[in-house]
């Protein structure tokens, strides 16, 4: 129980930190904003602006984007659900050995069995192609986005200070 608490926390701080900068989709999708950068430099200051103004627009991205990739690969979902729930099932069910017929199954020899299968079964499914792809798709999303879109009118005010 002590676990959830935690895990319930984790996602509220995160809901408080990244996602309460979310932008309106009207903003982030704004089509008037859109135009090609004169050059690198205004491409460099619009990606800078940007990433900063709409991080909690591209963490969902890359959520949806990751929720994507593992819908689409059953094979790494299998994998990751099986190793997850056999270190899940082993702690709850398997603390102490356990004596079978002759045998002493401890909680070491389960983990090595779970390791046996698992890890093969993850490396069959292509875990770092997986990943690889999140980071180039994300990047390409996210930096293309943010350096075809105008920062607001309110950049330019981003360095005065209130008096």
């Amino acid at each position: 129980m002590e676990y959830i608490l935690k895990a319930g926390d984790v996602v509220k701080h995160f809901r408080e930190t990244k996602l309460s900068g979310l932008k309106p989709p009207q903003e982030f999708f704004d089509h008037r904003q859109l135009s090609r950068p004169k050059d690198l430099n205004e491409a460099t200051s619009r990606i800078t602006y940007n990433t900063r103004n709409f991080a909690g627009n591209y963490m969902l991205v890359i959520g949806i984007l990751a929720v994507y990739a593992l819908l689409t690969n059953p094979l790494l979902l299998i994998a990751l659900g099986f190793l997850a729930g056999g270190f899940a099932a082993i702690n709850k069910f398997a603390p102490d050995p356990v004596q079978v017929g002759n045998q002493v199954i401890t909680q070491k020899s389960l983990y090595t069995a779970l390791f046996v299968i698992g890890i093969p079964l993850l490396w069959v499914a292509s875990p770092v192609s997986t990943f690889f792809w999140l980071v180039g798709s994300s990047a390409i999303l996210i930096l293309g986005h943010a350096s075809l879109m105008e920062p607001g009118i309110e950049s330019e005010y981003q360095g005065v200070e209130e008096v």
